[in-house]
């Protein structure tokens, strides 16, 4: 079955017996190609690894490749520019008080912690990073004329009844309108801070697989897309596409099914999404934060917290525990053989 010819065009080798009883030398049959054989179907080692790809080609899908916001985003530190640099500090998303910014660091008496992880992501700022990772997305997009599909195009598919402009395709909006729209869904959906993690990597994943980039004519309905996407998959409870137009009141039930359906389409019906992918774009949205002032609230650990940690900690480590114990075991059965191995050190 490993060669590359069907086992049921060449026959296996058999051993035949002569006068003497003994074994005759096999000799190999000379091997036959594909064309010969009339069997064109693909060898399993023919076949293309996804692997094998560029990893700057597949972002959404290789944990190890670097997203696409973060790189766009770099974009302008190199800008040898001060005021570029200042207007970079004083973004929309730092609503710092004036004055002095101090950062607070942690000593033996008090520990600074935020309360966002990579299970629970603090929603509100999690918003403004995908909102600001959209933002660098339009502003640092390619200028080669990409294709713009009409499906995601707002002259043809507006989400409102008031008058587009027309240079509404020229200006790229604000992080400030981006923010309010995300905010407004995610609020009025009630969808929760992993949903919008899961929306960036399906709209990086579309711009790469359906070779298209992200401008003002385009943006509200791909993150509309994205968000309506992520929202069925992740949440148990999904929001139906009617009440998106109980959100977006101008907006048809049909224009929401089409969308959902050329969304998934581009994404080639690709809507998984890996635990070490999703790892990836948490803190690499949490590395954009820290690029533009953009912290994570602090607040000192508490005694509730405290315990609460401890209690988790407590947890797992009489999980390891009882992993342990069952290791160090001399004999177990087959059907519960386990991985961990007790090893114990030997301190001098």
């Amino acid at each position: 079955m490993g060669n590359t010819t069907s086992c049921c065009v060449s026959s296996s080798p058999k051993h035949r017996r002569n006068n003497h009883s003994r074994l005759e030398t096999y000799r190999p049959e000379p091997e036959l190609s594909r064309e010969d054989t009339g069997c064109n179907l693909q060898h399993i080692s023919d076949r293309e690894n996804i692997d094998d790809l560029p990893m700057e080609y597949n972002p959404s899908d290789h944990p190890r490749a670097s997203t696409i916001f973060l790189s766009k985003s770099q974009t302008d530190v190199a800008v040898p520019n001060k005021r570029v640099r200042e207007k970079r500090k004083s973004l929309y998303i730092n609503h710092h008080h004036p004055g002095p910014v101090r950062r607070k660091y942690s000593s033996c008496s008090t520990i600074f912690l935020d309360d966002s992880t990579v299970s629970q992501p603090n929603l509100k700022y999690t918003i403004k990073c995908v909102s600001l990772a959209i933002y660098y997305h339009i502003k640092n997009r390619d200028v080669d004329g990409r294709m713009l599909l009409d499906i995601f195009d707002e002259k043809l598919h507006p989400l409102s009844k008031s008058e587009i402009p027309a240079d509404y395709d020229k200006h790229d909006p604000e992080q400030k309108q981006i923010y309010r729209f995300v905010r407004t869904l995610f609020s009025a959906a009630q969808l929760t801070a992993e949903c919008a993690i899961v929306t960036l990597v399906y709209l990086e994943r579309l711009l790469t697989y359906a070779e298209i980039d992200i401008c003002p004519a385009n943006w509200k309905r791909i993150v509309l897309g994205a968000i309506l996407l992520a929202s069925k998959v992740w949440d148990d409870q999904a929001v139906w596409n009617v009440d998106y137009c109980q959100i977006l009141k101008d907006i048809t039930v049909e224009d929401m099914n089409e969308l959902e359906r050329q969304f998934l389409e581009l994404l080639q019906f690709n809507i998984n999404v890996p635990s070490s992918v999703y790892a990836k774009y948490y803190f690499d949205l949490r590395s954009l934060a820290e690029a533009n002032n953009l912290s994570f609230p602090l607040e000192p650990l508490s005694r509730d917290k405290a315990q609460k940690l401890e209690a988790i900690s407590r947890l797992c480590d009489d999980k390891y525990k009882d992993l342990r114990k069952l290791a160090k075991k001399r004999s177990v059965s087959a059907d519960n053989l386990m991985v961990v191995r007790w090893c114990p050190a030997i301190i001098s």
